[in-house]
């Protein structure tokens, strides 16, 4: 009699079925299978914040599967993910099987491990648990916050800010941090300031700069050197003085490993180095935590990557160890084990780090395993986790001090070197600030108290401060944990949902606000600040982990948020549109009516010349409009609307110069399915010679587009490189399905965030290697020279040449056929490669029904291909 495991993938099914055997039915609930109604009145304040659950079609047919599982079995081991979403989820299945009676005689048990590992399984299966009903309660009551927040609120910002899509109660506190840093930027003003550096030679002829630190017998601050006039005076006086060495200082910098990652560590680390997204980083994360095919065995390699903890289990801390002394030397390793505690607000600390499962898989090991994002978000993993065991870098620093014969003049001169690379070996930490992480390496010439070097010029340089840098996707993931708002699970859906509502774009990888964000943020922070303010949701937050502690009572909570919010909710009713106007034209007036250089009225009307611009609220959003209204119809759409585009267009196009080569006209111009360039018109006389048409690719606005964008997107595909091992030529073009890289007859798909325009041949190269890992090319047919080619299909592994295709044997795996066994199972079983629907032309006319016997079904493993 078996037992019924429950886990929510089909890859971890998969996975954890080969570790139990025949005993155990492994089978996956694909995720939640209930979730609320999206309908007010799924939460009843009013009954004590009792919900309303629905089972969707796919859960139900999961759960449907579940339950007839369980005939006949005494056990049911629920084993979803370690998480508050996890133990949910289990809840749910529970609570659905319950609802079907499936359950009477059978015993349910919650199991849960950090890793998918065969030991991790046993284990689990060996100490099962029941249900942890104060993290269930804790997920209630988040998820009637989240719901009651969205359907209170958003009905709100429809009525009064016609034009707006939703608001969040995290999700919102996100767009205000993003809206108040690009109102830092706007008022910032810049202040100029000068530097002073001088270049020395000693007796040998070393060279070495020092900075000026000190003029007139006093030390300078970062403004003292203000203008040209002054800087030049320091500059000259530098210039014309002799100097001696007043101080030599020498010291030795130890600088420690970071920790393993923590959920948010690996978002902003696989930002920042590998210009991975959030949502693309937790996707991969995930692919890695629930296994990956090697050698015929599906194998788990990183531990379970929704954590904000920094510890490692004993284990794996002795593994490395052992690892780092075998690997790297002894000297790598430090005298006893490192241990770690999290800095972040409010971490539960319930799991360990992101580390692998083996530290013996090491990323070149595993490489021809892996795809492309795969292998370089595991070898970013694998090398920050055997860094935090490292030992130490040494640094060995030198200051010296020079001053003039009266000693109102000095400069400084700073140089290090690393006297041992310990941990920064394996691993150097990214930074934010795209600079440098290691400035190490500037040596300064051997120098002693008394030497007089000889001065060779010196130099003033200008700069200005600058603003405080918009977020990145990095930055943001860390000021939101620092602050303690959110779960950094949700980060990634967070700032989708952000880009998703036009609220924000990404700009060189910065989060810039829309107006239509502005708008929004505006209009919360005048009528809902305290639901905006990053106090109070930093403590919703704590009170949140206080319910999973059973600390709190999850209905205490929500009465208390819900008598506020309702109130503040009721007091909008009578909110007058004039007041919203009022109220967003005070806000967001300098963003809008900037300052003009001639010092003249930024809202002077352009049209009627006595009119006064300001904000208005109409239909269908936010536009600027003039006081003389209707007398001066005069308006103007704000940039973020969903029309802005088609009204920059005038009778459907807009001109954007000429191509040089032909002189026809390039322009923008709307069809059918949206935005497209066109170059040039079509001949009136030959309707078959069309001119050449492009679209614009997903994230270019077509307001915005460029004649050098358009003529690049006129002239795809373009040629990015040649191929260094085989020397095919690599382009890169825009599909149906976006932008992609081509070698030959292999295609790859880039990134939503790749410019096809500018992607360079390594970045190419990375897309076709993820492409190419699923064909085996084995070479030239005997018959015609066309390649014979080995490749993945959904069914399994099959041999092609041409448009001809064969399935592998059962069991043969693509690596073992030879080019003649290929060759001889296409001549024996090979069948034409099925056309893709709608590619084919019809003649408008039904062909006649073929005489044929009753259609057989159809043959199990048959090769089905995505070509």
């Amino acid at each position: 009699m078996t037992s019924v495991v429950v886990v929510e993938s089909p890859a971890k099914a998969k996975t954890i079925n080969k570790y139990l055997g025949d005993s155990f039915t492994v089978l996956a609930s694909f995720g939640h299978v209930r979730d609320l109604p999206p309908k007010d009145g799924s939460v009843r304040p009013d009954e004590n914040f009792a919900m309303d659950w629905q089972t969707d079609e796919r859960g139900a047919k999961q759960i449907a599967t579940i339950a007839k599982a369980l005939k006949g079995a005494r056990h049911l081991y629920l084993a979803t993910d370690p998480d508050r979403e996890g133990e949910a989820i289990s809840w749910h299945v529970r609570a659905a099987l319950q609802e079907r009676n499936a359950l009477k005689g059978v015993d349910v048990q919650r199991v849960t491990f950090n890793e998918i590992t065969k030991s991790a399984i046993q284990t689990a299966m060996a100490h099962p648990r029941e249900l942890d009903m104060p993290l269930i309660e804790a997920y209630l009551a988040r998820r009637a916050l989240d719901y009651l927040v969205g359907f209170t609120l958003s009905p709100v910002l429809w009525r009064k800010l016609p034009g707006s899509r939703s608001a969040g109660r995290v999700q919102s506190v996100a767009l205000r941090l993003i809206c108040e840093r690009e109102a830092e930027i706007e008022v910032f003003q810049s202040r100029e300031y000068w530097t002073v550096t001088a270049d020395f030679a000693t007796a040998t002829n070393a060279r070495f700069t020092a900075r000026l630190t000190h003029f007139g017998g006093r030390k300078l601050e970062q403004f003292d050197l203000a203008n040209e006039t002054d800087a030049h005076a320091a500059r000259d006086a530098v210039a014309s003085a002799p100097f001696t060495v007043r101080s030599v200082e020498k010291r030795k910098v130890r600088r420690n490993p970071p920790p393993p990652f923590t959920t948010s560590t690996l978002q902003q680390e696989a930002s920042r180095k590998l210009g991975m997204s959030a949502q693309t980083t937790m996707r991969t994360a995930q692919q890695l935590y629930e296994g990956v095919d090697i050698g015929g065995e599906t194998v788990g390699l990183i531990t379970y990557m929704r954590t904000d903890g920094v510890q490692m289990a004993n284990e794996a801390i002795v593994a490395i160890r052992s690892h780092i002394g075998g690997a790297l030397g002894a000297e790598y390793v430090p005298e006893k084990p490192r241990h770690y505690a999290t800095k972040a607000k409010n971490a539960q600390e319930a799991h360990e780090a992101v580390r692998p499962t083996d530290v013996t898989r090491t990323p070149e090991q595993l490489a021809r395993h892996l795809s492309d994002e795969q292998k370089r978000l595991y070898d970013l993993v694998w090398k920050r986790a055997v860094a935090s065991q490292m030992q130490s870098a040494e640094l060995d620093q030198v200051i010296v001090e020079l001053v003039d014969p009266t000693g109102q003049i000095v400069l400084r001169a700073t140089g290090s070197v690393i006297a041992f690379d310990g941990f920064l070996k394996l691993y150097s930490e990214g930074r934010d600030d795209a600079k440098s992480e290691d400035e190490e390496g500037r040596l300064l010439p051997p120098l002693r108290e008394g030497d007089r070097p000889k001065t060779l010029g010196a130099l003033a340089e200008q700069h200005f401060t600058q603003p405080p840098p918009r977020y990145s996707e990095a930055s943001l993931v860390k000021r939101m944990e620092e602050i303690g708002i959110g779960r950094p699970s949700t980060y990634a859906s967070i700032l989708s949902v952000l880009r998703e509502r036009n609220y924000v774009r990404l700009d060189n990888r910065r989060f810039v606000p829309e107006d239509r964000g502005r708008l929004v943020t505006a209009f919360l922070v005048s009528f809902f600040e305290r639901y905006v303010d990053t106090g109070f949701t930093a403590g919703l937050e704590e009170q949140l982990d206080d319910i999973s502690g059973g600390r709190a009572d999850w209905h205490d909570v929500m009465a208390a948020f819900w008598r506020d919010f309702s109130h503040a909710v009721e007091q909008t009713k009578d909110l007058k549109i004039s007041d919203v106007i009022d109220a967003l034209d005070r806000d967001l007036g300098p963003h809008f009516f900037p300052s003009r250089e001639d010092g003249g009225d930024p809202r002077a009307c352009t049209a009627c010349g006595t009119g006064r611009l300001g904000l208005r609220l109409g239909k269908f959003g936010a536009f600027i409009g003039c006081s003389n209204y209707p007398s001066c119809q005069f308006t103007r759409r704000l940039v973020a609307e969903d029309a802005a585009e088609g009204d920059a267009l005038k009778d459907g196009m807009r001109v954007l110069g000429q191509d040089p080569a032909t002189g026809q006209d390039v322009t923008v111009r709307r069809g059918p399915y949206g935005l497209y360039i066109q170059q040039g018109e079509a001949d009136p006389e030959n309707k078959k010679i069309k001119p050449k048409r492009t679209t614009i690719p997903k994230g270019v606005e077509g307001d915005k587009i460029t004649l050098e964008q358009a003529l690049g997107l006129l002239s795809l595909p373009r040629l990015v490189g040649v191929h260094p091992e085989t020397g095919e030529p690599v382009e890169a073009g825009l599909g149906r399905f976006g932008p992609y890289v081509k070698m030959g007859a292999i295609y790859g798909t880039l990134d939503a965030d790749d410019d096809v325009l500018t992607i360079g041949l390594n970045r190419a190269m990375d897309a076709l290697a993820k492409k190419m890992a699923s064909i085996r090319t084995l070479g030239a047919h005997p018959g015609d020279g066309e390649p014979v080619m080995i490749r993945k299909g959904r069914f399994g592994p099959y041999a092609q040449h041409g448009q001809i295709i064969a399935n592998l044997p059962k069991g043969v795996s693509m690596d073992e056929v030879t080019l003649d066994e290929a060759v001889e199972l296409l001549r024996e079983k090979g069948k034409p490669l099925k056309a893709k629907a709608g590619k084919g032309k019809s003649s408008g006319k039904a062909a006649p029904k073929a005489k044929t016997k009753a259609k057989a079904p159809a043959r199990r493993g048959a090769a089905k291909v995505d070509a």
